[in-house]
């Protein structure tokens, strides 16, 4: 499933390449009814090899973590990421930009993996939890307005698009009670 889908990505940037790049106008135009269509799309588009191969390998590293959690988390986190992702750089994104690029798919399995550690609250969720923190934490500052050309409107929304399939995904378990 990971693999199938890394490898229709591949195929898309092939294919956007073979058409001379017109195939990004259907990533997520802000604000603009056609740029709804790219809420779907975009995550199969890049803009360029190194924004692919940049984007492939967290998607295969973190991918393959949350299929490791349960293989069938794989499809409805993807689904959540992709939809909070592009509402969120639709609703945000600058006027007249185009947003393309599964790094908002890659934040959302960020959020996901940081927060199922607190939802499940049982010590392997943590420690997986712990070591995305550890390995990946960093990532976290690309939901803040940085780099021009790099959508943070699509990372905070894929992050939170995970973070909300963690908690639908898990229920949190009751606070303890201490006889107090």
């Amino acid at each position: 499933m990971l693999g199938g889908t890394l490898g229709i990505v591949w195929l898309v940037f092939i294919a956007t390449w073979l058409s001379g790049g017109a195939l990004l106008s259907l990533g997520i135009i802000p604000r603009t009814t056609i740029g709804l269509r790219g809420i779907l799309f975009a995550p199969f588009l890049h803009g360029g090899l190194a924004h692919l191969i940049a984007n492939s390998i967290p998607f295969l590293v973190l991918g393959w973590l949350v299929m490791l959690r349960d293989a069938r988390h794989f499809i409805p986190v993807t689904l959540a990421a992709m939809i909070a992702s592009g509402m969120m750089a639709w609703l945000l994104g600058a006027a007249d930009s185009v947003h393309v690029g599964a790094s908002g798919v890659i934040f959302g399995y960020l959020g996901f993996l940081i927060l199922s550690g607190w939802y499940v609250r049982s010590a392997g969720s943590i420690l997986l939890s712990l070591l995305v923190v550890v390995l990946w934490g960093g990532m976290v500052v690309g939901v803040m307005p940085g780099q021009a050309g790099i959508s943070w409107q699509g990372h905070l929304g894929g992050f939170l698009g995970g973070v909300l399939a963690a908690k639908l995904t898990f229920r949190a378990l009751p606070a303890m009670d201490y006889g107090t």
